[in-house]
């Protein structure tokens, strides 16, 4: 199984854990790795910059839901089929909460359903994404990478 380093966002500390780990709490966020060819589809999300789409679950949905739903606020597209592809461990003093992340294919591209929260989208190459990925950090790299791999194993 890969080792992925740790990360920071901000005062919280940030562990990878690989499919097939589960999460022992219900996630509170999804984050969706959404990939058209070769090249990731990023959104310029306000107070951000420019990340994969990503938010929280709400209390009437799953994660999976979650994503989809995020997909297409931020980035305007709807997914094919999600495959799990672990989650974060998201600690900030004695409090951890979960993330989980998925990678799917577009489907259909569309509007972006929330202006106010996604200024815009584009699509960039893993060797792209250092110069423009907001808090851009040695996991980021493993995980996108990881995301790739993982695409690329189901497009067979």
């Amino acid at each position: 199984m890969k080792r992925f380093p740790s990360g920071r966002y901000g005062r919280q500390r940030l562990t990878f854990q690989p499919a097939p780990f589960r999460a022992p709490l219900r996630a509170f966020a999804a984050l969706v790795f959404p990939w058209q060819g070769e090249k990731v589809l990023v959104c310029n999300i306000e107070g951000r910059g420019w990340c994969i789409p990503s938010g929280r679950v709400e209390p009437n949905e799953n994660s999976a839901d979650a994503a989809r739903r995020e997909a297409l606020e931020e980035g305007g597209i709807v997914l094919g089929d999600l495959d799990y592809l672990g989650c974060y461990q998201i600690t900030e003093r004695s409090e951890i909460r979960w993330a989980d992340c998925y990678v799917a294919d577009i489907a259909e591209m569309a509007e972006i359903t929330v202006p106010e929260e996604s200024k815009g989208r584009q699509f960039v190459t893993l060797d792209e994404l250092p110069e423009l990925y907001h808090q851009w950090s040695p996991l980021m790299k493993m995980i996108f990478e990881h995301s790739h791999e993982v695409i690329n194993r189901r497009r067979k």
